[in-house]
């Protein structure tokens, strides 16, 4: 197992390599000067040579993505051109907001997703598993920000149950910090919820064809035992490896919700650096 890991890890360095590279030329390949952007408007070229100089940028792009992958190795992300902060403080910043939302998202999809494919299997070409189905292909079909904009519309401004947007840290007020990350969490687990579901009915149906389930049920075992001890266990692989893909991509892809609910995490500090071509933090 060990060994595999290390092999993994391994091969993960040329395409963590690929990537960076592609994203530094697409940087560089964008309209718009970050010096010029830093400088504001009334600069003269003079003082905006002088900070592309004083930023590296007019040096060859070669010796630029050099220098940045010796930061890199160093353990220095840089500093960012905007606010003058380490990349890594303002990242360890935003860490919990995002972190808090993946993790209450991954707790909406696992505690609704999976009971609700259960359900759909257990009760197979009945009306409840057509109707678990039909919330499942809306789940895929809704878009997060249009959710997330009718949540607010709904709960926030016509219900005054939520507030419609906004975060608190948990250090100052633990109740307002999770009040604040249902309607959010919510929106964001809809897809993974539907997605879940399907993963769960396909998965247990298979395993309820197969003949130590006929023969449990002709030893008299019930319904609920032979779901719960047997189907349930056996099926469940898929799904958790479904659950933490999904943990994964929420970590890096909560730019949307974030954006909507105006959550200060990791996703809107991509969108910030991306308008202000921040390269550094991007």
């Amino acid at each position: 197992m060990h060994r595999y890991i290390i092999q993994r890890l391994i091969a993960a360095i040329p395409v963590l390599f690929i990537v960076a590279l592609v994203i530094f030329a697409l940087l560089r390949i964008a309209p718009g000067d970050p010096a010029a952007l830093f400088a504001g408007n009334d600069a003269t070229p003079e003082r905006i040579e002088a900070l592309r100089e004083g930023l590296g940028l007019n040096r060859s792009l070669p010796v630029q993505l050099g220098m940045w992958f010796r930061d890199i190795l160093k353990g220095d992300l840089g500093t960012s051109l905007t606010s003058h902060h380490k990349v890594t403080d303002l990242i360890w910043s935003r860490v919990v907001p995002t972190l808090s939302l993946t993790v209450l998202t991954e707790l909406f999809t696992v505690g609704i997703g999976v009971p609700l494919g259960v359900l759909a299997a257990w009760k197979a070409n009945t009306w409840i598993d057509r109707g678990v189905m039909l919330f499942a292909s809306l789940g895929f079909s809704v878009p997060v920000f249009f959710l997330g904009f009718m949540m607010i519309w709904l709960f926030a401004l016509q219900l005054g149950i939520f507030p419609p947007a906004g975060y608190v840290e948990p250090t100052e007020n633990l109740w307002r910090y999770f009040h604040r990350l249902i309607m959010p969490s919510i929106a964001t687990s809809t897809i993974l919820i539907a997605y879940i579901t399907r993963m769960t009915r396909a998965s247990l149906l298979e395993v309820l064809r197969e003949d130590y389930i006929r023969t449990a049920r002709s030893k008299g075992l019930t319904e609920t035992v032979i779901l719960v001890r047997h189907a349930l266990k056996n099926s469940a692989l898929p799904v958790i490896t479904v659950i933490g893909l999904g943990f994964a991509a929420l970590l890096s892809g909560l730019v949307v919700t974030e954006q909507v609910f105006a959550i200060p995490g990791v996703g809107r500090l991509v969108i910030d650096a991306i308008v202000r071509r921040d390269y550094p933090v991007i």
